[in-house]
Formats: C-alpha cells, structure tokens, sequence
C-alpha cells in the first residue's frame, strides 16, 4: 500500500516536484533546490513496490521520495531519487493527494525531454500549462509552449491526472539520457525568475555538475545493488 506521510500540513503552497526522467534534469534541479533554499523535510512517500533498498549520503539516509518544505517561499519540493519506472501513476496520485491535503496554488513539475540538435551551452526551457493564466505568465517570461512531443513518466501521469489543479510543466531539451547538469541548471534559471526566489547563479553550473555525479554514484550503486540481488535469488532456485 502507497503511503503519503506528512508531519507538517503547509496551507497553498507552490509543489515542485522532479523525477529521475530524461537526463535525470527533475531530480537534479530539485537536489539543487535543497541546497540553496532552507528547506526541511516534512514527509515521504513509501511506495511497496520499490526495491528494498537505501542511499546513504555523507552518513545520512537519502529519502527515495521526500518531501521538504521551504517557509519562506511556501514551497514545497517533491524529490525523487528512486526509480519508479511502472509506479509513475501512483505517484502522479499521490503528489495529487498532497496537493489536496496542502490546497496548494500551483503544481510545477520538471522534465527533460529529447532533443536531435546539436549540443550547445544553453538548454531551451519550454512549458505546459493547463490554466490560461499560467500560459500567459510563462509567456511573459519568454517561455514557449510545447507544441510537439512525447512526455513520459512522473509528468505526464500528472498532465492526465491532474487537470483539477493549475499544473505547469517545464521541459529543458536534454542530450542524452546521462545526466544533464547543464539542462537541469538552465530549469533552475527560470525557477528563479518565475518565483522570484533569488538563487545566487554563480555556483549553479558548478554545482548542478556535483549533483550530477553525486546521482550517478547513487543509480550505479542502486543497480549494482539489484543486479547482485537477482543473482542471489538465481542461486537459490538454480
């Protein structure tokens, strides 16, 4: 059974939430949230079906699903380190069911998505929004819509799902399925001026590149971890 567990229940926050999908830009981008927003974590989601395992950061356990809660902004950060590839719509439900709980305003979801072009140093942040009012303000920051695509995972569970609440998307074109550090960094940038959070952009590209190893440590690990798993239940019934 999905559990969504809350300690503290804030009233009409903005949740952002970001996945490891494409490029891994959500999970990279919110881990760079953490960092540079006093945030505290308030809950969890522990979904059964996740393989029964643990990253452990700096002598700390990493949450695969936490939730932080940044006061100042009102902002809550949905961070995902685990691979839910099957569960997306269960945790699409349960990022709803926080919404709920919370009232919140807005739900702004992060996603990479493929792009043919050439590699270069800035990632185009394009959006979807599901309320003309959040159409016209990312607009206004110089965003433009996705007019063509396919969008998998987390967001596109919510995008199907969640049309009760003003839900945004913001997709950064992405390279590669390896992390992209410098597509997660331009998804902070825009963050930063939509919510007017005042990130000092100076270590961002530094950093991002940290997180980014830091992830990739972490997924190896996790599927060395399944690999020598499945090998010991061979040996059992083999």
């Amino acid at each position: 059974m999905v559990e969504l567990t809350l300690n503290e229940t804030p009233q009409n926050p903005i949740i952002i939430e970001g996945s490891p999908g494409f490029g891994l830009v959500g999970t990279i981008a919110t881990e760079f949230l953490l960092e540079h927003l006093e945030t505290r974590l308030i809950g969890n989601i522990f979904m059964p079906d996740l393989p029964a395992m643990v990253a452990i950061h700096n002598s700390e356990v990493v949450q695969p699903i936490g939730i932080f809660y940044n006061e100042k902004f009102n902002i809550i950060i949905v961070h995902v380190i685990a691979n839910t590839h099957g569960l997306e719509w269960q945790l699409a439900e349960d990022i709803i069911e926080l919404a709920k709980q919370t009232n919140a305003k807005q739900v702004i979801t992060l996603e990479g998505v493929a792009s043919g072009a050439e590699q270069t140093d800035k990632s185009p942040i394009m959006f979807f929004a599901n309320r003309q009012e959040q159409i016209d303000v990312l607009k206004g920051r110089g965003l433009e819509p996705l007019k063509d695509g396919i969008v998998m995972g987390v967001t596109s569970a919510l995008m199907l799902k969640g049309k009760e609440h003003d839900l945004s998307a913001l997709f950064a074109l992405t390279h590669s399925q390896l992390p992209d550090s410098k597509a997660a960094a331009e998804l902070i940038k825009v963050l930063d001026k939509h919510l007017e959070l005042n990130i000092d952009y100076e270590p961002l590209l530094k950093t991002a590149e940290l997180f980014e190893g830091k992830l990739k440590s972490i997924m190896t690990d996790s599927q060395k971890a399944l690999g020598e798993r499945d090998k010991k239940a061979m040996s059992y019934v083999g």
